[in-house]
């Protein structure tokens, strides 16, 4: 089991460059990748993704990678054609305000895509120490995921035992429950002092109604296979989350039905109890792929 948020961080520094990679990741339903790459390797954002969709199947990934070279290895070129677009405009400008005004060298360097920096390398010759810092980050990430994913799943263990015994408690009360509503429809006769005229066929059909009227059984044994089929996906390595809300969904139900049924305190108050627990399983699940 791994947790959909994580932390990996890697890098690699040689004699002409530092080149570092950064990944982080929250909860989100689906697998949702964000770039912040340098322009420079930005050729290789699939090949990074491919790599980030080995160890996360969900959640929001954001991933970094700056560059920083040691060595000046290209050129600075300067898009003349804008130059002269931007000294016409001054030009236009001094016309306008009845004083000279000059493009200065700040302004220049301030005007976007006027100076730009072109490195003569090929892209391609980052690749090894790219993927070498992103390999360090992402096994980082992916251990960051196991250690939260198994914190995680100890938590849900506790939870689901929690509701297992409460269920089973409600199964030990219902076992009565015969001899429960005999004992009502009883008091009853005796209140109205009938029990005299009392019809034994018609006593036991009452009861018989009643039972299938208040009888949680198949409640009890649907909540049993949910809760088995619980702990398989606890023990199970492939990404579970979407299978425990619904799993969730159709357990709630069943605690739902059980506590609209229940005429015994003891079992409303268990069946409070297990929705609270399920409340507490479904927001630890927002938090696992």
């Amino acid at each position: 089991m791994k947790s959909m948020t994580g932390y990996g961080y890697g890098a690699v520094s040689g004699e002409d460059l530092f080149l570092e990679a950064e990944i982080k990741s929250y909860n989100n339903r689906y697998l949702e990748i964000y770039h912040n790459i340098n322009s420079t390797l930005s050729a290789f954002e699939a090949e990074i993704d491919d790599a980030i969709r080995k160890v996360a199947s969900r959640g929001k990934v954001e991933i970094s990678v700056r560059m920083k070279q040691l060595v000046n290895q290209g050129q600075i070129v300067v898009d003349t054609a804008l130059l002269e677009k931007y000294t016409e405009a001054f030009r236009t400008i001094s016309e306008h305000v009845g004083r000279e005004v000059t493009l200065s060298g700040s302004d220049c360097l301030a005007a976007e895509g006027l100076i730009t920096y072109v490195s003569e390398k090929n892209p391609e010759a980052y690749r090894a120490p790219l993927f070498e810092a992103l390999g360090k980050a992402l096994s980082q990430f992916s251990e960051a995921k196991k250690r939260e994913g198994a914190a995680t799943r100890e938590d849900l263990l506790r939870l689901g035992r929690d509701f297992e015994a409460s269920n089973n408690r409600i199964g030990e009360l219902t076992a009565g429950f015969e001899g429960y509503f005999e004992e009502l429809l009883m008091s009853k006769y005796r209140q109205l002092q009938i029990q005299d005229r009392l019809d034994e066929n018609q006593f036991r059909q009452e009861i018989g109604s009643l039972l299938v009227k208040y009888s949680v059984n198949e409640e009890q044994n649907r909540l049993k296979t949910h809760l088995a089929e619980y702990f398989r996906l606890l023990d199970s390595d492939d990404s579970v989350g979407k299978r425990l809300d619904f799993l969730c969904q159709e357990m709630n139900r069943e605690t739902n039905t059980t506590a609209s049924k229940s005429q015994i305190a003891e079992i409303n108050l268990l069946t409070v109890r297990m929705k609270d627990d399920l409340e507490n399983i479904r927001e630890q699940i927002r938090n696992i792929e």
